[in-house]
C-alpha cells in the first residue's frame, strides 16, 4: 500500500522542484548591459558673431580687434595721417583693443589740417574762386572786385587727332608714383562718385580673381567694415592705398606683402546684392577715380 501512494507522488515534487530551480535561476539572472564605447554627438559648428557697426559718438572711437589706422580712417572718411596727427600717434601702426582715437577734427580745425577761422559779424564767408593756368587760387584785385578767369582760346586739333581728356588738376597718372594695374577683368558696372559710391564697381562671376594692383602690404583683411563685406585694403606707400570689397573670400593675411597683379582674393557678393568687386583707390586718405589711374582698356 504505501509503494502505491507514493509513486504517484514522487513525479510530482520532482516537477515542482524543477519549476521552483528554473523561476529561481531566471529572478536570479544578470541583466544585460551594452558597454560598447559610443562616439559622441558632434559638437555644433561655431556661429561666427556679426561685425560689429563702428560708432564714434561725440568723434571718438574706440578701438576694436582687428582695427588698423588706415580702416579706422576709411570707416569715418579720414584722413589716416589727420588721425594719427591727433591722436598724437607715434607709431600708427601699433593700436590697442580699449584704446580711444579721435576721428573727427578738434574744434577749431578742418579735416586738411588747416585751421578754420571764425567768421567775422558782417562779412562774408570764404568764396570759391578759379584757378589759374599754374593751379593756384587767384588772389581779390586791390579794388575788392573778383578778377576774372583767365580765358582760354583752345587751339582746333589736328586732323584726326583725338580730343584731349580733362581731368582734374594733380589727380591724373603721371602723379602717380609706381603703375596700376586692373584689380579684375570685367566690365565696369558703376562709376566713381566720391560722395556715394567712392570707388568702381567691376563686374564678374563668384571665384574669378582678385588682383593687387600695385606692389603693397596688406593693412587689413577682414569684415568689420559695414558694407563692404570681405574687404583686403592694401598700402602702396605714404600717400597711396587701394581697396578691394565684397570678395567670397581672402586669400592674404594683415601684414603680407603682395606684388602688382598678384591674386588676393576671390570676387563674391557679401554685403551687396550681386557678384562684383568694389575697386577703390585713396590718395592721402581721400577717394579718388580709380579709372584716372588704371591703364586705358
Amino acid at each position: 500500500m504505501r509503494r502505491f501512494v507514493l509513486r504517484p507522488a514522487l513525479p510530482c515534487l520532482l516537477s515542482m522542484a524543477l519549476m521552483a530551480g528554473c523561476a529561481t535561476v531566471s529572478l536570479n539572472e544578470a541583466p544585460i548591459v551594452d558597454r560598447s564605447p559610443r562616439t559622441p554627438p558632434p559638437a555644433p559648428a561655431p556661429v561666427a558673431a556679426p561685425p560689429v557697426a563702428r560708432q564714434a559718438p561725440d568723434g571718438l572711437y574706440v578701438v576694436q580687434r582687428g582695427d588698423t589706422l588706415y580702416s579706422i580712417a576709411l570707416a569715418f572718411q579720414q584722413d589716416f595721417r589727420d588721425v594719427a596727427r591727433w591722436n598724437n600717434l607715434d607709431d600708427p601702426t601699433r593700436l590697442q583693443v580699449g584704446q580711444t582715437l579721435r576721428v573727427a577734427p578738434p574744434p577749431g580745425e578742418a579735416a586738411s589740417g588747416v585751421a578754420v577761422a571764425a567768421p567775422v559779424a558782417g562779412t562774408r564767408g570764404p568764396e570759391g574762386r578759379p584757378l589759374d593756368g599754374t593751379g593756384i587760387a587767384a588772389a581779390p584785385s586791390s579794388s575788392g572786385a573778383s578778377p576774372r578767369a583767365p580765358e582760354v582760346t583752345p587751339s582746333a586739333p589736328a586732323a584726326g587727332a583725338a580730343a584731349p581728356t580733362l581731368v582734374p588738376p594733380d589727380v591724373t597718372p603721371a602723379s602717380s608714383p609706381f603703375g596700376w594695374a586692373w584689380p579684375a577683368t570685367g566690365a565696369v558696372i558703376e562709376s566713381f562718385d566720391a560722395s556715394r559710391t567712392k570707388g568702381i564697381g567691376i563686374a564678374g562671376k563668384e571665384g574669378d580673381p582678385v588682383n593687387a594692383a600695385a606692389d603693397g602690404t596688406v593693412v587689413y583683411s577682414g569684415a568689420t567694415l559695414r558694407g563692404y563685406g570681405n574687404l583686403v585694403i592694401v598700402k602702396h606707400d605714404d600717400e597711396f592705398i587701394s581697396a578691394y570689397a565684397h570678395n567670397r573670400q581672402i586669400l592674404v593675411k594683415q601684414g603680407q606683402a603682395v606684388k602688382r597683379g598678384q591674386r588676393i582674393a576671390e570676387l563674391g557678393k557679401t554685403d551687396t546684392d550681386k557678384p562684383k568687386l568694389h575697386f577703390e583707390i585713396r590718395r592721402g586718405g581721400k577717394p579718388v577715380d580709380p579709372q584716372l589711374y588704371l591703364p586705358r582698356r
